[in-house]
């Protein structure tokens, strides 16, 4: 994938520059006809830059290949008052052509908080609550704004707790074969909470991305 991404923007040094962690060894398999790709989604700039490259890249794969190409982005908030709240949600925002794929986050028994129970839900909170969750719905709209611009298959979660827990989280429950970070460095900290055990491959931005 990145290859093609390489040669779609006139690069060649791509690979070494945005491989943080290669993907893990695993017995040889049939090739996948769904790729995820997952995109540690904060609305910082890099992160923004993050989510661009992971919707090239599945652009050119469709374009290349008959697979399925998926792209999500993960918001979390960090809980660091857990009585405040002590639950991890999970929730899509798909575009309108697609379907709110609740079996999918089921899996995890955890509850999917759709735009309905949310509005619900705020009625009955606290305002000191409140104010984060609107904060992190609009982070997650301009993600799916962003996807929209690229008419790709997109799906969003909003997670609370340790952002290297529930990344790990995700990947895991969605079969991810990519984590896009938005950092251009293993000495970044995300990274390091990440460690080195990780499930799938994580790719960060390139530094040429300032040229």
């Amino acid at each position: 994938m990145l290859v093609r991404l390489q040669s779609a923007i006139g690069r060649d040094d791509l690979i070494e520059q945005m491989v943080l962690l290669p993907e893990p060894q695993k017995p040889l398999s049939p090739e996948a006809q769904t790729v995820n790709l997952i995109v540690a989604y904060d609305t910082s700039t890099n992160s923004h830059t993050a989510l661009d490259l992971a919707f090239c890249i599945a652009h050119q794969t469709r374009l290349a290949t008959n697979a399925q190409v998926n792209v999500q982005a993960v918001y979390v908030v960090e809980n660091h008052d857990r009585n405040q709240v002590t639950d991890v949600f999970s929730f899509t925002k798909p575009l309108p052509n697609l379907e709110c794929p609740v079996s999918a986050v089921s899996r995890s028994e955890i509850p999917v908080l759709t735009q309905s129970k949310f509005r619900g839900m705020t009625q009955c909170l606290p305002e000191k609550t409140i104010a984060p969750l609107q904060a992190a719905d609009k982070i997650i709209w301009q993600a799916r704004s962003l996807a929209e611009e690229w008419q790709g298959s997109f799906k969003s979660h909003l997670r609370f707790g340790c952002v290297a827990i529930e990344l790990k989280k995700v990947v895991e429950l969605e079969a991810a074969s990519i984590l896009f970070l938005g950092c251009k460095s293993v000495n970044h900290s995300i990274f390091q909470t990440l460690g080195s055990n990780f499930p799938c491959a994580i790719l960060g931005i390139p530094n040429c991305i300032d040229e």
